[in-house]
Parts: structure tokens; C-alpha cells; sequence
């Protein structure tokens, strides 16, 4: 018994145009013969699914079958009867175009190409550059160096031989493609006598070997905005490599890093700076004077009994917003030195201070040392 064309191709009673003609062609390319070579059970299957849309996807056709079911095509009414083989390749047409493409990988041997005259788009091309946290804060200008193609002069980019031009391709007609016949079905593909360029040089350019290009280092100025960050991707169209036989140049990706700093850590743009300052100058207060990267310096100010981790706020020291006048904060981080190397003089003094301490001089040592032996005593009892 013949299978429902419903149930072949997956789809409900209820099915509209497009998801009919997705899910045929989901399963078209899944079993075309060019994926599956020799298999029979596919072809005999692909062949299936192409009597099964031929019928589901025209409206007069379908309300039949809905009806009469396969009997509405027999004697002579339907598929695999004289009037359907005849147009079936032409009538899906506009499905296993982009199923050839796919199979082709994306296209073929249009990709890139401007309507079979055979000049293909210039390849892009990456430059990675590293700059220092300064040149991000300030900006600059770089000029680089970059290996890449350039139009041949002589040719001006035809890669025929002056005086000449390129012809047509006599296999395909310069369109770049050719159809061929596999049972009902035509089936387009890359030309194999001008491998998809539409056209054919006799006579090549002999600067260029009918490329049209040539390579040459190509120095560039780059701007580099102030507040670039790390990782930015700049644009240059028409800076990559020359098209081949004058196509459209591709384009320049230059890939910035910016290198670590000795001082600072950036996050956005704030800046955040450890400070390590001395343990007298914690206990009694005072000023930090710290450099910026604006090469100027900045004065914080220590309060008396400033403890290790404390973080200070310098507001607009931080760095600019790209393209944009704001400005990020600098935040200072101060670290307590301990002394060491003391001589007997330092020593005497730091233990006089020792025994005229009291808990209120290190409120937070004490403290833990009395809370965690109330701890283990509470322990002891349970």
C-alpha cells in the first residue's frame, strides 16, 4: 500500500506552503542521491518525497488527493503519469537551487563573485597590534606595515595582456554555472572549464600571470582612539587584499591588545592602583602623593588608623569613555608595610609601645583572638 504524502514528508493535513516546503526540503537533501551514493533505498525514497511535494504543493492537486486520496492520480491523473515527469525539475526549481548551493558549499562558485565575470572579492586580512595602557589613555596614530596584494598597473586588474581582453567561457557562456540532467532532475554546478569565473584570458598579463594582482608591503596610518580597550576590532574597508581580476578589495581587521601595566589594573574605565605605604604613616595619617597616567600626580589623603585593603576614590583619574567625555575613577588600594631591618634603637621603642598598648590601639586582633577562645570554650562545654 502506497504511504501518505502527509506522513512521507512528516507534516500535518493542516500544513501551510512554507512549512510544507521546508520540511521537503529538510529531507530532500537529506537523501538526494548526491549525498548518498549508490544507496538505493535513498533514491528510491528522495524520489518519493519529490512525487509527495509535487502533488501537496499545488492547490488543485492537493484538494484532490485530501479527497480521493492516491486514487485521485490513477489512470493517467497524476504523478508518474505523462504530464508530470515532464515539468517536475522545472516547477522546483527555486528549492534545489538552494540545496545544490548548500551542497556546495554556500554557493560555489558565486561566492565572491560579481555575476560569473570572474572577479572575485579580495581575501580580508588581520594585523594584530599591541600598544601600552598609556598610548589606550591618550590615543595615537600608527603607521604599519601590512603584506598583502595590490590591482596589477599594467593589466589594471583584467589579468589579460594589454590590449587584450578576457572572453566569455565558451562551456558555460560566462554565466560561471552549468546544468546537467540526473533522471528528472537538473542539476547546477560549478563550471569546470573556467571554475566558475564566467570568462577565459588567452592572452594573460605577464606582470601578473592573469591574477591581476601583485603582491606588495603596504605601509597604512592608523588612528587608534583615546579609551580603546583590549580586544577592539578596527574596520579598514578596501585595505585587504586586492580582488582577483579586478574584483573589490577585501577588507583590513586590525586586532588590538593592550599590553599589562607595571601600576595600574583596568576594569572599563576605571583604573586601580596598590599603594603600599608605611605602617607609622597608617597609624598617625597623612598624604600619599601617586602618579596618573595624564602624567601629572594626584594627593590622597591617609586618615589616621587607616587599615590594610582600604580603597580610596579619585574621581575623572581614571580612563576616557571612548568617544565620549567622560572620564573613569582611579581607586587606590593602600597596603600596610610592616617594618623590617630594625635597628636595636627601633626595637626598644617598638616594644615600649607594645606594653603601653591596649585593646583599643588593635581593636580587631583582640577581638578575634577573644571571640575565638569564647568559641572553643563553648565547644569544650557541650
Amino acid at each position: 500500500m502506497k504511504a501518505d504524502y502527509y506522513e512521507m514528508l512528516g507534516v500535518s493535513r493542516e500544513v501551510d506552503e512554507k512549512g510544507l516546503k521546508s520540511a521537503f526540503r529538510k529531507l530532500a537533501m537529506q537523501y538526494h542521491p548526491d549525498r548518498n551514493p549508490g544507496n538505493a533505498e535513498a533514491e528510491h525514497k528522495f524520489k518519493e518525497l519529490g512525487e509527495a511535494y509535487e502533488v501537496l504543493k499545488d492547490p488543485q492537486k492537493r484538494a484532490a488527493y485530501d479527497r480521493f486520496g492516491h486514487a485521485a492520480f490513477q489512470n493517467g491523473g497524476g504523478p508518474g503519469a505523462g504530464g508530470f515527469r515532464g515539468d517536475f525539475a522545472s516547477s522546483m526549481a527555486d528549492i534545489f537551487d538552494d540545496i545544490f548551493g548548500e551542497m556546495m558549499g554556500g554557493g560555489g562558485g558565486r561566492r565572491g563573485r560579481a555575476g560569473g565575470s570572474g572577479r572575485e572579492r579580495g581575501s580580508d586580512l588581520r594585523y594584530n597590534m599591541e600598544i601600552s595602557l598609556e598610548e589606550a589613555f591618550a590615543g595615537k596614530t600608527a603607521e604599519i606595515s601590512v603584506p598583502t596584494t595590490i590591482q596589477c598597473d599594467v593589466c589594471s586588474g583584467t589579468g589579460a595582456k594589454p590590449g587584450t581582453a578576457p572572453k566569455a567561457c565558451p562551456t558555460c557562456g560566462g554565466v560561471g554555472r552549468v546544468r546537467a540532467a540526473q533522471g528528472f532532475f537538473s542539476i547546477e554546478r560549478t563550471c569546470p572549464t573556467c571554475a566558475g569565473r564566467g570568462e577565459m584570458i588567452a592572452d594573460p598579463c605577464k606582470k601578473c600571470a592573469g591574477e591581476g594582482r601583485l603582491p606588495e608591503e603596504r605601509a597604512l596610518s592608523v588612528n587608534i582612539p583615546a579609551g580603546i580597550e583590549d580586544g577592539t576590532r578596527i574596520r579598514l574597508a578596501g585595505e585587504g587584499e586586492a580582488g582577483l581580476r579586478g574584483g573589490p578589495a577585501g577588507d583590513l581587521y586590525i586586532f588590538l591588545s593592550v599590553k599589562p601595566h607595571e601600576f595600574f589594573q583596568r576594569d572599563g574605565s576605571d583604573l586601580f592602583c596598590k599603594v603600599p605605604i608605611s605602617m607609622t604613616k597608617a597609624a598617625l595619617g597623612g598624604h600619599i602623593d601617586v602618579s596618573t597616567l595624564d602624567g601629572n600626580t594626584t594627593r590622597v589623603r591617609i586618615p589616621e588608623g587607616t587599615q590594610t585593603g582600604k580603597q580610596f576614590r579619585v574621581k575623572a583619574k581614571g580612563m576616557p569613555v571612548l568617544r565620549s567625555p567622560q572620564t573613569g575613577d582611579l581607586f587606590i588600594q593602600v597596603t600596610i608595610e610592616t617594618p623590617q631591618n630594625l635597628s636595636r634603637r627601633q626595637r626598644e621603642l617598638l616594644e615600649e609601645f607594645d606594653q603601653i598598648s591596649s585593646t583599643e590601639n588593635s581593636p580587631q586582633s583582640n577581638g578575634f583572638f577573644a571571640r575565638m577562645k569564647e568559641f572553643f570554650e563553648g565547644l569544650g562545654e557541650t
